[in-house]
């Protein structure tokens, strides 16, 4: 949870010059981006307790099916159209995703084994997470026709400051400071991940841009996942995986021609 909570307020810290200009919040709006927010905040959550113990590179794979989600919702509520190439795209990526190795395995007797009722929650987890962001790239969408990325940028970051902190007085998790200020790769994470969603949010705020065409450009961050598991974490069995993702890629570069 430190990695969680510190990373997150030193982005809230990095984002602190904009403060006078995210105070111009149009009313009304605030409590979108608190909901919005807590769409984030549950899905790290979710997808923290998932990575903790799945495979890396099947992770990386499962967390493409946000791809779907976010298409659906993009055709449901912004009638977004998809043309041919995008469809075939698409079409790619659920397959590559249905293709993915079966994770669940039965003793003789026929049930799940105790490990692999424990994938199927875990499993459950990351597709949760999948869908509240995709439903966080909605709003992202939606909130961005009426402010601008530094307004949002600032109040997200704030609101999910404020949950992780509740969340740790509720569930009483024991936070190593001293161990987390001295930890490099939380400073990292902070900076990507300002980095990363204000490049989003500009992203958004152009009309011309579509969430199923930008959700399907971000899934192809997942092949690091997938390489990371076998190259750097040494997972074995991961040829499949690799198959897999390279459908799922290859449907993401023809929806995007």
């Amino acid at each position: 949870m430190e990695v969680l909570f510190f990373y997150t307020l030193f982005a809230f810290i990095m984002v602190l010059p904009d403060v006078k200009n995210a105070g111009n919040v149009p009313d009304g709006f605030m409590k979108w981006i608190a909901l919005k927010s807590l769409f984030v905040f549950s899905a790290w959550i979710l997808s923290f307790h998932a990575i903790k113990k799945l495979p890396l590179s099947l992770y990386g794979v499962l967390d493409l099916s946000r791809v779907l989600f976010a298409t659906l919702l993009a055709v449901a509520v912004l009638h977004e159209t998809l043309i041919f190439n995008q469809i075939i795209g698409l079409i790619l990526v659920s397959a590559g995703l249905l293709l993915l190795k079966n994770p669940f395995k039965k003793n003789t007797g026929g049930s799940l084994n105790a490990p692999a009722k424990t994938s199927a929650v875990l499993i459950i987890f990351a597709l949760m997470s999948c869908l509240l962001n995709a439903l966080s790239g909605l709003m992202d969408k939606i909130l961005m026709k009426d402010l601008n990325a530094s307004q949002l940028q600032f109040w997200y970051t704030f609101f999910m400051v404020i949950y992780y902190l509740v969340y740790i007085l509720i569930m009483r998790h024991k936070i190593r400071i001293k161990e987390a200020l001295k930890n490099p790769w939380i400073y990292l994470l902070a900076l990507l991940f300002v980095l990363g969603d204000r490049a989003l949010f500009v992203a958004n705020n152009d009309p011309a841009s579509k969430i199923s065409i930008m959700t399907l450009i971000k899934q192809s961050g997942a092949i690091v996942t997938i390489l990371a598991g076998r190259f750097i974490f040494k997972e074995k069995n991961t040829t499949h995986k690799l198959i897999c993702a390279a459908i799922i890629i290859s449907g993401i570069v023809i929806s995007v021609l």
